[in-house]
């Protein structure tokens, strides 16, 4: 039998393995404890183990109130709200929405990872993780988003086609803050982690939400460099994007990603047959299984009829997850204890 690690790398490669890889997600604080009771254990370790899950993500231990949280490491809104990353905004108007001049790029109080980021806590944190897992340090390094929020997204994407000098300087500035704080992460956790889930949403339920000759031009390479980074830690990168993003898949690909998340299986174009008749062997996947109604709304037979399906789709190359990393409050137990025991039957 294969270690969860084994296992894990094996898909990457898409390389025969003994059974489907999995990864349960990030089960939010709102359904834990519906997830404890149903399963009868009161840890997400004991939760992970009693599931025989194969990843272990590791949060960037960042403390910058209020959200300590470095998916949330920019004030950039103009408006007060609750600053954590579920209630943070793209949208509300942002701190470059009236700027017009790259030189006014240094206006913004842009933060110094090194001050936030607690080596010490990083790797003591890795360091207690079972080696036989995939350890997967959750990054995020959203820079695309992040240049969204710094203008607003509207008068982001607005920039982006009309003062793309503007836009490349403020994404280029955030950039720069996430290679700063993953080297510090990854330096303090050498030797201790196997991968990393970086990413940005590019889409929509029924497409991309920018063109890709923009996305390509403006956003891309510092997605190359983020990835290239990890690589050189000797990482693998799973890249994260929610929605619609077929047209991009190839060029994630020659960006060197080893998978591609969540696979929204409702959005279009990202159903299971579609992706493995057009990047089977290519690249690998994670997701596939539907966050946005099966599994809310589904029976648990017809949850482990998707995963037979995908298991018979996918022999290796795709490690079965809910398509989207979040466990809700709305998902039943019943049915994430469902796509699990399909997994070894």
């Amino acid at each position: 039998m294969m270690t969860h690690k084994e296992r894990f790398l094996a898909t990457l490669a898409n390389a025969p393995v003994d059974r489907p890889a999995s990864w349960l997600g990030l089960p939010v604080p709102a359904a834990q404890q519906g997830l404890f009771s149903h399963f009868g254990v009161n840890s997400i370790d004991a939760l992970k183990l009693l599931l025989d899950d194969d990843i272990y993500p590791l949060e960037v231990p960042y403390h910058y109130p209020p959200s300590n949280h470095i998916a949330c490491a920019f004030k950039f809104a103009k408006v007060n709200h609750d600053d954590t990353p579920d209630e943070r905004t793209l949208t509300a108007p942002g701190f470059f929405e009236d700027y017009e001049d790259p030189a006014d790029v240094d206006k913004f109080d842009w933060p110094d990872p090194a001050r936030y980021i607690d080596r010490n806590e990083a790797a003591a944190m890795a360091k207690a993780i079972d080696e036989k897992y995939a350890r997967m340090g959750v990054m995020w390094s959203a820079h695309f988003q992040d240049a969204c929020s710094a203008f607003g997204m509207e008068k982001a994407l607005m920039v982006m086609l009309m003062n793309p000098e503007m836009f490349t300087a403020v994404i280029d500035k955030i950039t720069a803050f996430y290679l700063r704080a993953n080297e510090i992460y990854y330096e303090a956790t050498r030797g201790y982690l196997d991968a990393v889930l970086i990413g940005n949403d590019f889409g929509s339920q029924n497409g991309l939400m920018v063109d890709p000759d923009s996305l390509r031009t403006m956003v891309f390479p510092g997605t190359k460099l983020l990835v290239d980074q990890a690589k050189s830690y000797g990482l693998k990168v799973i890249h994260h994007s929610c929605g619609s993003i077929y047209p991009i898949i190839d060029d994630l690909i020659e960006l060197g990603v080893d998978a591609i998340h969540p696979i929204q299986a409702l959005a279009k174009d990202m159903d299971a047959p579609t992706l493995k008749a057009a990047f089977g062997g290519k690249t690998a996947f994670c997701g596939g299984v539907d966050a946005q109604h099966l599994l809310v709304h589904g029976t648990p037979q017809q949850v482990e009829d998707k995963v037979h399906e995908l298991k018979e789709l996918f022999p290796t190359g795709l490690i079965i997850s809910p398509s989207h990393e979040a466990i809700l409050p709305d998902i039943p137990p019943a049915n994430v204890q469902a796509l699990f025991n399909a997994l070894t039957i």
